[in-house]
């Protein structure tokens, strides 16, 4: 039995945490406009089904990159920018921290579409935290997941794309959305 001082799970956080930042070297707001532009045209592209949720939404959070490493505790992160009317109104950060059966290593992308004002309002008016639980797994380019969250709970469907790496788990998470300047 692994004994986990507290010290020890923030360490270990923090090491998974930095081993997932994709921001380093970016050029801020251009390489998010980039990612951005480009996960979005993979994604009509792969799962044409995912224009009409765009032409039904308010707004989506688009993260075109998140890195995820887990071993027991897990933790991801990436950057992407809140579109309304395909004009890009903020950037942010989504941090999560996982603790439960996980092992390995995966990046990934996702959109959040909010289909109603009031769903839009309260992701930007909240202090940004998201929890839920999550059993998934990726093996390649294969992946699969399935979650519930709070944050999809309020009018908003999370639509998670081009999974790559390996990874596989059953956990309880948390994510820290966080708007940046770029």
């Amino acid at each position: 039995m692994i004994n986990m001082t507290r010290r020890g799970l923030l360490l270990g956080t923090g090491a998974l945490l930095v081993a997932c930042d994709n921001s380093v070297g970016s050029k801020g707001a251009q390489t998010i406009d980039t990612r951005v532009a480009s996960a979005l045209a993979f994604m009509y592209k792969t799962y044409p089904e995912t224009m009409e949720l765009r032409d039904k939404s308010v707004g989506m959070l688009v993260m075109p990159l998140v890195g995820e490493a887990g071993f027991m505790v897990g933790g991801s992160y990436g950057e992407g920018a809140l579109q309304v009317d395909g004009v890009t109104v903020d950037y942010y950060s989504a941090t999560q921290g996982s603790v439960g059966f996980q092992i390995g290593a995966q990046q990934y992308a996702y959109v959040l579409f909010f289909l109603t004002p009031e769903s839009l309002r309260r992701f930007r008016t909240s202090p940004g935290w998201d929890a839920g639980a999550a059993a998934e797994f990726t093996g390649g380019e294969i992946g699969g997941a399935l979650k519930a969250s709070t944050v999809t709970s309020n009018s908003a469907i999370a639509f998670l794309f081009a999974q790559q790496g390996l990874m596989a788990g059953a956990t309880i998470e948390g994510t820290k959305y966080t708007r940046i300047l770029r």
